[in-house]
């Protein structure tokens, strides 16, 4: 049996409020956290703070759980799910860009935006940046298309383009995650030591 939300339950007119409620929710989770703080999100890069690095793990390790328990009990048709689509070189290339900006800012555009919200100068630069990278690229998306749609692979996944099992995957994915998260406490100790 397959688990469908009906728009009778949660009506259309309502997505925009809902909308707000989680972003609302989201940007106080993230401010909660220390998410804000430019010297927290690049910290993982630095390696004095992994906070960043173990939520993000631990919420694809939980959700791609969910999913495919949700799967396994009939709830949900995992065949079904949107899967983005890959272009090899936008992706590498905005990744890149992100990476950069990322160390060098210290903030993602979400946390950007909550640092923004808060009145932080570093956050307001650095959306700035954002905006103004947006605008370029808009300007020149004429230039930018070959590349952006370049090497196109489609709405694929790991699971599928290699064939593995998926309960094998998301195993070994949760024991990476393990490992990542006592290596990083190790290099959090030893970096500690050095500068404090």
């Amino acid at each position: 049996m397959e688990f469908l939300i009906s728009t009778s339950i949660i009506p259309e007119q309502w997505d925009s409020i809902i909308a707000i409620c989680i972003g609302i929710a989201f940007g106080f989770v993230l401010e909660s956290s220390g998410f804000s703080s430019s010297r927290k999100m690049a910290g993982v890069f630095y390696g004095y703070d992994f906070a960043v690095l173990k939520v993000f793990f631990t919420a694809a390790v939980v959700a791609v759980i969910g999913i495919y328990y949700l799967d396994y009990l009939g709830y949900l048709d995992v065949t079904k799910l949107y899967i983005h689509p890959t272009y090899v070189w936008g992706a590498i290339i905005g990744g890149a860009i992100m990476g950069v900006g990322f160390i060098a800012g210290g903030f993602c555009p979400g946390t950007g935006l909550c640092g923004v919200a808060i009145g932080k100068l570093d956050a307001w630069v650095y959306v700035l940046g954002i905006l103004i990278g947006i605008f370029i690229f808009s300007e020149l998306y004429t230039v930018f298309e070959p590349i952006y749609n370049g090497y196109y692979l489609g709405n694929i996944t790991l699971i599928d383009s290699f064939e593995w099992n998926p309960y094998w995957t998301i195993f070994i994915f949760s024991i990476i995650a393990v490992v990542a998260f006592v290596v990083a406490d190790m290099v959090r100790k030893k970096i500690k030591k050095v500068f404090y």
